[in-house]
């Protein structure tokens, strides 16, 4: 199954055996994009998962709570008084409250894979500045390629703030610009006299190599790492 709805805990079919096979049939299609070495889309649809089937798990339970109650014992040795439900959960609850204790340790667990697979790219990857670094470096290029090949994809990136009630946080965008080929005389400080002749805008950018030991899919890994590993190089 390539993709699972994003609200498939609740459509159609509330079977236990059902969701079951759904489930293990998406997690099967993300462990074999994994083993290709595709973190993306999957690792962050899992984490979306997680985190909406977490938040139901826990609204299930509050609404549990509020069900009346009666008194069943009292403890006065412990000085506590034990409470039951005068109304049981009806089987749709019950097979809900099933299916996603099933579900969780699950997708935890295919989220746990793909995070060690970032985690092994990120440490493969080597990252610096081309030439001087501005003081300015919410925009700028980034040059990415691999070890074994003469490639370079040239990106511009922006940093943009987002403030919600709570936090304020930061995301960056990344443009393809070009692909080039890099040699004696197409340096990476050629490269970037290049963008400054073309693009005036930028007169002294901040500029970033970044280079991944091993081949792994471009748009799938190595951009969507790459993008967060600079987020964390360029200056707020």
């Amino acid at each position: 199954m390539e993709k699972l709805s994003e609200n498939w805990i609740s459509e159609g079919w509330i079977d236990f055996e059902y969701k079951k096979y759904l489930l293990l049939a998406y997690l099967k299609g993300v462990e074999e994009k994994f083993k290709a070495v595709k973190l993306y889309p999957p690792l962050s649809e899992l984490i979306a998962h997680y985190e909406k089937l977490s938040h139901l798990d826990k609204n299930r339970h509050q609404l549990k709570l509020s069900f009346p109650r009666e008194m069943e014992s009292i403890d006065l040795k412990k000085m506590k008084i034990s409470y039951k439900n005068t109304m049981q959960e009806d089987d749709v609850m019950k097979e809900l409250g099933d299916i996603i204790s099933y579900s969780l340790p699950k997708i935890r667990q295919q989220i746990e894979e793909g995070k060690s697979i970032y985690d092994f790219i990120e440490s493969h990857l080597e990252i610096e500045p081309v030439g001087l670094t501005p003081i300015y470096q919410r925009e700028g290029y980034a040059l990415l390629s691999y070890a074994h090949s003469k490639e370079v994809y040239i990106y511009r990136y922006q940093v943009n703030l987002f403030q919600n009630s709570v936090d304020r946080f930061r995301g960056i965008a990344l443009k393809f610009i070009a692909a080039v080929k890099r040699g004696l005389v197409q340096t990476y400080d050629k490269i970037k006299m290049d963008l400054i002749k073309k693009f005036s805008d930028l007169p002294n950018p901040s500029t970033w190599r970044i280079q991944a030991e091993h081949s792994i899919p471009l748009e799938e890994s190595l951009l969507p790492v790459s993008k967060r590993l600079l987020l964390r190089h360029v200056e707020p």
